[in-house]
């Protein structure tokens, strides 16, 4: 079964709130207020999906006509959104130990997506260098903690020497590391193996709409 977007699974909460809260359901205009979602049709086209995959029934010819369908409901897990990398020119960020402070802004997806949440962070994206690998200029990628990572999959790259952090696909290549962009109209990052540290490999990508 098609599990629900961030976005959708974002609705469904404020929808459970919301009628936990008031005994009846909210209006559309409330959704998108709730939802910090500017557009009537988005929530719409969003509300549809959810009622396809069995999570709400609606009733169109009445005025706040949508009925909650009780079942299991999808769990989530709070998964910190701790900065920005680029996909492009590497661009200087905080390292690892510096990431995580109070007050940083979180993501709540489902278990499945962010795998349980253990060691699972997230950045947003700046540039255009994972274009065709389809991450692009502010797509949210999701993160798992690593210091290793096998030929071809992307990475959080560190460049110590140049306290510059990147997110590309990884090579190890003869005592050095490519960093290879999934751009044709970019080339390689070569850096030698020592200067290195990998902090992290993409297990998601939510993207910007």
């Amino acid at each position: 079964m098609r599990k629900p977007s961030a976005k959708q699974l974002h609705i469904l909460k404020f929808l459970q709130e919301y009628m936990r809260d008031h005994s009846y359901p909210p209006s559309i205009r409330e959704i998108c207020s709730g939802c910090a979602i500017s557009s009537t049709s988005v929530v719409e086209y969003n509300l549809n999906l959810l009622e396809r995959l069995g999570y709400i029934r609606r009733d169109r010819e009445i005025s706040r006509g949508i009925e909650l369908i009780e079942g299991e409901r999808v769990r989530l897990v709070k998964v910190p959104l701790i900065g920005t990398i680029a996909a492009g020119t590497p661009i200087p960020v905080p390292t690892a130990e510096t990431w995580r402070v109070d007050g940083e802004e979180s993501l709540e997806l489902p278990e499945d997506l962010a795998s349980s949440g253990d060691g699972v962070y997230a950045l947003r994206v700046r540039g255009t260098s994972m274009i065709d690998a389809l991450i692009n200029d502010g797509d949210i990628v999701l993160m798992k903690a690593a210091q290793v990572a096998n030929n071809g999959e992307m990475v959080a790259a560190w460049l110590k020497a140049e306290k510059e952090t990147t997110l590309k696909r990884f090579y190890h290549e003869d005592g050095r590391v490519r960093l290879e962009p999934a751009n044709n109209t970019m080339q390689p990052i070569y850096v030698d193996a020592e200067n290195l540290e990998i902090q992290g490999k993409v297990i998601g990508v939510i993207r910007r709409l």
